[in-house]
């Protein structure tokens, strides 16, 4: 592999760097050898983990040499024991995290194609991952199973645990290079070891480490994995999660209802202990030596004691009540719980949750024990040091909150939590972080930190959060040209609507119908895949009804299908495969991807050239103003600010918090040097300068070009229509290119006959566009629909006979016009009109005399495209059209009676019976028994 001197160090990389991924490699070498913290931004499609793997293993792989060089030579088994003795013995050891094991996973296989790949690289995950015991792999409750782990390692009943010590210097594991989750698994699986243990034994000797970022920045996950910090330079990827990552790890809600469940627990616990005790029953013999009735007995009255405190506490059934950091001191004494009592509390609550696993053998108490588990999570915390430095940076770092408990309908919305008001009068005491800087102190034993993301900027706010000195810094600029990005804010729709997103007017039926209006405008002048990110899922949704009652909807989805990003993680990897294939399919005309930004898919998905050739932002994605833990991050940044000037204020991190959204969203775009793209900014605020200046500086250097902001809506159009037109040209590969409308030189007039409601294509316009959709997929976009003189019409020649039925339009549904049918050129103002010939068909149908009452085959386990594919080739446009949006209304909605007896209809003839029985594949979970059922009686 080609070898290149950054910084004076010989780094292999697979081909010449390009000047920016030099000037990173030179920034993330003289953070690890001047063990210095940095602060590295670098645009997706610069090759960022690339450089970064390439760069700091370079590094290692010098250090590691030199310190094989000046170790002494041992002469006898004194001189080894004081080696091992001496930290500072040890070569440097990197350890890489980022947020997901999927961003790790992908990272880990950039190093196997590397030149480095010969190091000993290997990954740390949970249990869930990586058990491969027959029952204990089964557990869903992550609690759980790591005590029925624990229970079965402390018991010796674990023989993959058993086998870890003689199977840890097996050449399949000492051979070096990289080793993975896949590969722990299968590895473990041939030798009968156990994958999770084994990865602690290879990180001991690990030259690369790789784990998501919590293992590292919470101290508790830190604790449990046994991972050292000392003499490491830690890597943190995707940083732009670092801060709220940070805050989160380090706070914890505790409410009534866990104090409530940890009491039952206890109790449960004291009445099982007592009867096993009188009947002299052996289960959990040894666990119970741990703990007594005594002890179950006292921690009950402290849980009690708990539950009063929570209960007495006076609040604002509005608003709640907030006090300082130091007030979670004053809270747990009230219930006996200090610095002189919490290690036996949290010895009691350790020996306890072992008994549960004992137990939870029978599967009848499996999930017993969370609510312990949370107060233990919170002791750990409050209790970590006892000095009164430490208690100082609780009282600043922290607050308390006690609010009326809620209940959860969803894990997350809009990237905070989405709560209901329960019916009773529970409370939640929540002790919640405000300073990333409180996780980022339990670092200060590494030789460096390098945070480094896509999507940083501004930097000296972040740094401002983070609490530790960064003094290395790297904005880099974007490897792509001009020409391979169009950024354009659209301040207004087509009929004059500004298009704002704020809170007084996401309700706005004018403005939600002229946003649909604009996508509808926009999408057939953009080839292959649009991505729309949504400032929340309750817009995504508002707009989605809204434009399904209108017929928006079924107006865009005629241009290119419409996927929604799904909550559930089956449903969403389903859809995200259905959205790739559909891009992928011939003559596909592209499809359109509606998410919300801070989801699944703004972070880490990769839409490369066509799978995503234009993003959407119609708003900005604040958090919710009201949310007490946003009022509370936001008058704890300005107590701050008026001690520091130079510290960010509450009103500018809000404000970051949406731009560092929208930053990530448009990162899905433009994916390497070769892509091309455009950035449509549906929201007027992008085109005040504070908002400007939060984008990426790549981004603001496209947006501050001519017309890409004030100009009104028609010429955005052709000027977007002429960027793709001109990437296509230079970019482009032809074979790959998709059908997309064209408006040539003059967008506006064009643009105005799109949006306008009123009108209709006719029935020559239909004409045309069945002609557009037959032409040969050879033949180039540009050549396909460039502006062609009316004599040299695709229209005239050999054309025999056109199928009406197969006639994809755009605006099906809009009312129909009494007029005749202009030209773009007569539209615009022109005196020429193009001509259509009808050619008759000189040559007799052949009609097919095939009995098609024969059931269609549909091979067994077939794949959901596949069958999607099926029903598209068979039903008729109207019937296909129907389905599509039966299946769409269920996978939003969950209605399976009324899912079911509308396929039952469409699908009603004998020839479908076997797609109908395929259609199960499309029910969900909970409904799979109910479509077998009702399957048989229409069958």
């Amino acid at each position: 592999m080609p070898q290149y001197f950054i910084a004076g160090y010989p780094v292999d990389f697979p081909f010449e760097p390009y000047q920016v991924q030099k000037d990173y490699m030179a920034k993330v070498i003289q953070s690890l050898e001047n063990s210095q913290n940095a602060m590295l931004e670098s645009p997706t499609g610069t090759g960022k983990t690339l450089s970064l793997l390439c760069s700091s293993l370079a590094w290692l792989l010098v250090k590691k040499a030199e310190h094989e060089s000046t170790k002494p030579k041992l002469q006898d088994e004194d001189d080894l024991f004081k080696a091992l003795l001496e930290d500072s013995n040890r070569p440097p050891k990197i350890i890489y995290a980022s947020r997901t094991h999927t961003q790790l996973a992908q990272a880990m296989q950039e190093m196997k194609r590397s030149g480095y790949s010969h190091l000993r690289a290997v990954v740390i995950g949970s249990r869930s991952q990586m058990c491969i015991h027959p029952e204990i792999s089964k557990e869903t409750n992550p609690s759980a199973q790591i005590n029925q782990c624990k229970y079965a390692v402390k018991r010796k009943q674990c023989t993959y645990h058993t086998s870890v010590e003689h199977t840890k210097n097996h050449e399949a594991f000492r051979s070096g290079g990289v080793i993975d989750i896949e590969d722990l698994v299968t590895k473990g699986r041939e030798l009968k070891t156990c994958p999770y243990f084994m990865s602690k034994e290879l990180y001991k000797e690990a030259d690369v480490v790789f784990m998501p970022y919590n293992y590292i920045l919470d101290p508790k996950s830190r604790r449990a994995n046994q991972i050292e910090v000392a003499n490491t330079a830690v890597i943190l990827d995707e940083a732009h999660n670092v801060e709220k990552m940070c805050e989160e790890s380090m706070s914890l809600e505790l409410t009534s209802t866990d104090v409530a469940s940890a009491i039952a627990d206890v109790t449960w616990a004291m009445e099982k202990l007592a009867d096993q005790q009188d009947k002299h029953d052996m289960e959990g013999y040894e666990e119970r030596k741990d703990i007594s009735l005594d002890d179950l007995a006292t921690f009950k009255e402290i849980l009690l004691a708990l539950e009063k405190t929570i209960d007495v506490i006076r609040l604002d059934l509005k608003k709640g009540v907030t006090f300082g950091g130091e007030y979670v001191y004053e809270f747990l004494s009230q219930a006996s719980i200090t610095f002189q009592n919490f290690k036996s509390i949290l010895s009691l609550i350790e020996n306890t949750l072992q008994y549960f696993a004992v137990i939870a053998n029978t599967k009848a108490f499996g999930t017993k024990g969370a609510s312990l588990q949370k107060l233990s999570d919170l002791l750990v915390i409050v209790f970590a040091q006892n000095n009164s430095q430490y208690m100082e940076k609780v009282t600043k770092c922290y607050r308390v909150h006690v609010d009326v408990e809620e209940q959860n309908t969803y894990a997350k919305k809009d990237g905070w939590l989405s709560t209901v008001p329960s019916t009773t009068q529970a409370k939640s005491f929540n002790f919640w972080c405000f300073s990333p800087g409180f996780a980022m102190s339990y670092l200060n034993d590494v030789r460096s930190v390098i945070l480094t993301s896509g999507t940083l900027a501004p930097m000296r706010p972040l740094i401002s959060e983070m609490g530790i000195d960064i003094p290395i810094l790297l904005e880099n600029p974007h490897i792509v040209s001009q020409e391979q990005v169009c950024v354009k804010v659209i301040s207004q729709g087509s009929d004059k609507e500004p298009l704002i997103s704020n809170y007084n007017n996401r309700d706005n039926p004018k403005y939600i119908t002229s946003l649909g209006r604009t996508i509808l405008s926009f999408t057939p002048v953009i080839p292959g895949g649009v991505l729309i990110f949504f400032p929340s899922y309750t817009m995504l949704n508002k707009c989605q009804t809204s434009w399904q009652d209108s017929g928006l909807w079924s107006q865009i989805s005629n241009i290119k299908p419409i996927f929604v990003e799904a909550r559930n993680k089956n449903d969403f990897q389903d859809t995200m495969v259905e959205y790739y294939a559909r891009i992928q399919e011939p003559g596909s005309r592209g499809a359109i991807f509606m998410a919300v930004c801070r989801g699944k898919v703004s972070e880490g998905l990769d839409f490369a050239d066509l799978n995503g050739r234009a993003v959407f932002i119609p708003g900005l994605p604040f958090p919710p103003l009201f949310d007490p833990r946003v009022v509370l991050k936001k008058q704890y940044l300005d107590e701050n600010k008026r001690n520091a000037k130079d510290l960010v204020s509450g009103n500018d991190w809000y404000s970051l918090e949406a731009s560092r959204a929208v930053n990530q969203a448009i990162g899905r775009v433009i994916r390497h040097k070769n892509d091309y793209g455009a950035i449509l900014l549906c929201d007027s605020r992008f085109q005040s300068p504070q908002q400007k200046n939060q984008l990426s500086r790549w981004v603001q250097g496209h947006l501050n070009t001519p017309g890409a902001n004030g100009t009104s809506f028609g010429p955005l159009i052709g000027e977007v229509s002429r960027f793709f037109r001109n990437a296509e040209k230079k970019f482009g590969n032809p074979e790959n290119q998709i059908k997309r409308h064209d408006y040539g030189q003059d967008g506006f007039s064009s643009a105005k006959a799109l949006s306008a409601s009123d009108k209709s294509n006719t029935w020559v316009e239909k004409f045309t566009e069945a002609m557009r959709a037959k032409a040969s997929p050879q033949k180039s976009v540009i050549d396909t629909y460039r502006d062609t003189a009316p004599e040299t019409s695709s229209l005239h020649g050999d054309v025999k006979s056109i199928d009406f039925n197969d006639v994809v339009t755009p605006y099906e549904g809009a009312s129909s016009s009494k007029n005749p049918p202009q030209s773009t050129a007569e539209n615009a103002g022109g005196t020429r009109k193009r001509k259509y010939k009808l050619v008759e068909n000189d040559k007799p149908e052949i009609i097919d005399l095939v009995d098609d009452s024969q059931p269609i085959e549909v091979p067994e386990n077939s794949p959901r495209v596949d069958i999607l594919k099926l029903v598209k080739q068979k039903l008729n446009i109207m019937d296909y059209k129907a389905f599509m949006k039966c299946l769409n209304d269920y996978n939003q909605q969950g209605n399976f009676v009324q899912f079911f007896q509308t396929l039952s209809t469409i699908l009603h003839a004998a020839k479908y019976r076997n797609i109908l029985r395929a259609m199960k594949r499309f029910a969900k979970g909970e409904h799979k028994d109910l479509f077998e059922r009702d399957l048989s009686r229409v069958v």
